[in-house]
């Protein structure tokens, strides 16, 4: 409902509804670049974890002196820092991604460097005093662990297991048990304890989520790339449109995100 107060007068209209083509439409003509979620603003929310990741890493950055922030996206997160080491690295695969990380962080000093999320980091033995990375696609505790300095740190929120797995399921069906089971912070745990490192913290979270209209759904899935693997809306229009109407009658669609937060630290040489 918009207000016109023009002249000390008030006057309504209402705003036409818009149909699902209208709603199709604009989540796919809308760039997915990026980690910046701003676009959802009133079509979709996410609870946050408790440990706030952007402030502690904020914190820890701050007393670092090399930092590496691995699988950065846009380089959004990194951004929100308000003290970045003298010298901070940022690594990202997706091509789009580089160039958007590197418009945003090289003013601010970051160095950014495209590399495949699953080659060996490109930088030397114990560069680094501190390595972070936000739901990163995978995690290489080895390569993490060559790079930290003795008594360096790696701090991590990552995506837990069956996270969004109301759509998963909604649009692909009932997901084997073992991949349910994926991305389990225990695992996550054994994985970096065998490559030397000691687990300092190790907390996870299920949070709401609710997706408003069908426009926040598809764009979410074409960014969100996982979560229902090669999505497009001619693929799965019959499941949309079924959906669009759902919501229209019954309210949001719910979901649950799943989140960890693990640090780990390289032991110090005696």
């Amino acid at each position: 409902m918009a207000t016109d107060n023009r002249a000390g007068e008030e006057s309504t209209t209402e705003t036409p509804a818009r149909t699902y083509q209208d709603l199709v439409a604009e989540a796919e003509s809308e760039s997915v670049d990026g980690w910046d979620f701003s676009w959802f603003a009133g079509r979709a929310t996410e609870e946050r974890p408790s440990w706030g990741y952007a402030r502690a890493m904020g914190e820890r950055l701050a007393r670092a002196d090399a930092a590496l922030d691995i699988q950065t996206g846009g380089g959004e997160v990194l951004a929100s820092a308000p003290r970045l080491p003298p010298l901070t690295i940022a690594t990202e695969g997706w091509p789009l991604n580089v160039a958007k990380a590197t418009a945003l962080l090289h003013p601010l000093g970051v160095a950014v460097v495209g590399t495949p999320e699953d080659a060996p980091l490109p930088f030397a033995d114990e560069a680094f005093d501190l390595v972070v990375s936000r739901h990163p696609v995978s995690t290489d505790w080895p390569e993490i662990a060559r790079v930290l300095r003795p008594g360096g740190t790696y701090f991590s929120q990552q995506v837990g297991p069956a996270s969004v797995f109301e759509l998963t399921e909604y649009f692909l069906g009932p997901q084997p048990e073992e991949v349910r089971r994926g991305r389990d912070p225990e695992a996550a745990r054994a994985a970096a304890e065998s490559a030397g490192l000691e687990v300092v913290d190790l907390r996870s979270e299920r949070l709401r989520m609710e997706f408003h209209d069908i426009g926040a759904v598809i764009h979410f899935l074409r960014k969100v790339i996982w979560i229902v693997p090669d999505f497009t809306v001619a693929a799965h229009e019959p499941r949309l449109r079924t959906l669009h109407e759902r919501i229209e009658a019954d309210g949001p669609f719910v979901a649950h995100s799943a989140r960890f937060l693990i640090e780990a630290r390289k032991p110090a040489q005696d």
